[in-house]
Order: C-alpha cells, then sequence, then structure tokens
C-alpha cells in the first residue's frame, strides 16, 4: 500500500530556514511542498507562491512557518477556517501574539516552539534536572551568541530556557551594567553577542562556589532545525487541538 503523502505549505519559504525545509522535504517520501508563502519575491520554483496564506489554493495538511511575528494573523485565520495544522518556528512573538496562538489552539493542532532541535530542547531538559539538584545555592546565567544579521535579542531560545528554569519570584536580568548592585539569588541573567554567521549557540551556567557546571549546545547547521520543523509536521497533523511543543517529541 503506497504511503499517504504529507502535504506541507512552508511560510517564508525563500528564506535561509525556508530554504533549508524544502531540502530537508525532499528526504522524505512521505512528505510533499504544495506550495509556499513569500512577498515580494520573483524566484522560480516547482509550486506556487502566495503572498499571504488566505490565498492558499493548494492541497495543504499543515503549514510550517519560519517567517517572522508580523506573518501570524494571516496564518492563525487560514489555520482557523480550514481547521490545517500549523508548526510556528519564528521567534519574537509579543505576549498579545502568544495570546492569539493559545486561543486558536482551541481550535487546531499548533506545534510551537523557539528551537526545534531536539539536542536543544533535550539540554533544556538537563538543565530542569540539575536545576533541581542544585537547588539555590547555584547561580544560573544564560549566554546566546548569533549572527551579526539576528533582529531579536535575547533569542527566543535563552527566553525558553529562562523560562524553564524560573520560579515565581524569578527575576530576569538583561543588563548589569545598570544595576550597580551585586547578583540577587533569584536572578537569572541573559547575555546576548551578535557577530559574524554563528549560525546559533546557546551556554546554560550553573555558578556554584568553588565549582562550576555548565550545558552548551552549537548548531553547526541550519538542517538540524528543518529537520526538526519536518518531523513535527509529521507529529502535529495526528494530534487533537491544543498547543504542542518539542517537549511532546522527547521521550525523558
Amino acid at each position: 500500500m503506497k504511503k499517504k503523502v504529507l502535504n506541507i505549505v512552508v511560510c517564508g519559504c525563500f528564506g535561509k530556514m525556508g530554504k533549508a525545509v524544502l531540502h530537508e522535504s525532499e528526504k522524505h517520501e512521505d512528505v510533499l511542498v504544495t506550495g509556499g508563502i513569500e512577498r515580494g519575491t520573483k524566484c522560480e520554483c516547482s509550486f506556487p507562491i502566495f503572498a499571504d496564506a488566505e490565498e492558499i489554493c493548494v492541497p495543504c495538511d499543515v503549514i510550517v512557518d519560519f517567517s517572522s511575528p508580523s506573518a501570524l494573523g494571516s496564518l492563525l485565520n487560514f489555520a482557523r477556517s480550514k481547521r490545517i495544522a500549523l508548526v510556528l518556528c519564528s521567534t519574537g512573538y509579543s505576549e498579545e501574539q502568544r495570546e492569539m496562538i493559545k486561543a486558536c489552539s482551541n481550535e487546531v493542532p499548533i506545534f510551537f516552539s523557539s528551537n526545534m532541535s531536539v539536542a536543544v530542547n533535550l539540554m533544556v531538559k538537563l538543565s530542569e534536572f540539575a536545576k533541581r539538584v542544585l537547588g539555590s545555592s547555584f547561580d544560573i546565567e544564560i549566554i546566546e551568541r548569533h549572527h551579526n544579521q539576528k533582529s531579536d535579542a535575547p533569542s527566543g531560545t535563552a527566553l525558553m530556557i529562562a523560562e524553564a528554569l524560573s520560579e515565581n519570584d524569578t527575576e530576569i536580568v538583561y543588563d548589569r551594567t545598570i544595576l550597580e548592585k551585586s547578583r540577587k539569588k533569584n536572578e537569572i541573567g541573559i547575555h546576548c553577542i551578535r557577530g559574524g554567521n554563528i549560525k546559533g549557540e546557546h551556554e546554560i551556567i550553573f555558578a556554584g562556589n568553588g565549582e562550576t557546571l555548565s550545558f552548551k549546545h552549537v548548531a553547526d547547521s541550519r538542517e538540524i532545525f528543518a529537520a526538526g520543523a519536518i518531523n513535527a509536521a509529521k507529529f502535529i497533523v495526528k494530534k487533537p487541538k491544543g498547543v504542542y511543543n518539542m517537549n511532546d517529541l522527547i521521550s525523558f
């Protein structure tokens, strides 16, 4: 029996990550890119290009989005009206947009993650375990490094890590140069570096008295995020309405 093909539309299909998703999809016999969403481009390709999600008129089981937060409204509207699943991989969403995603998930399944790497999300799970073991006697700092074209800071992944390690009274500190005081125990510091073509590095530091523990992930290729997005697309189309993330893909 012939395996059912998963029809994917890629939003931001001519961006760096969009192109990586297109390349990754070619490795999967059960995946077919039927269309793309891109504004202001004249590139030729083997599938139709739409300026907006609501123009889509090709078979579509799931939309994979690696564009920007500005595309979210039309993606949610289309997903809601057509009962289409979404894989949202963009970063920089506002709190209002996050609420929009949550509201839409009451009607359709949405996979939402700031980082599509299985290894990054495993690092976060390991760090959560380390925090439980080490307790409040260790200070937590996060360092993230990205290329000089990345517009949002801190990265969505750094914020995801901080959220995972935060408690009710945790204070996230982004700039110590304006504080002029010693570090409080309930702080998590986030430090951002932008330069060259660094694809993505994240380090979580647990600093104690006389010893330091760190977890670090280095992304050498965008392919790891594209592979995660394709796996997420296969995963989400089988799920009922709701919000899902990489934790739902990881057995731990």
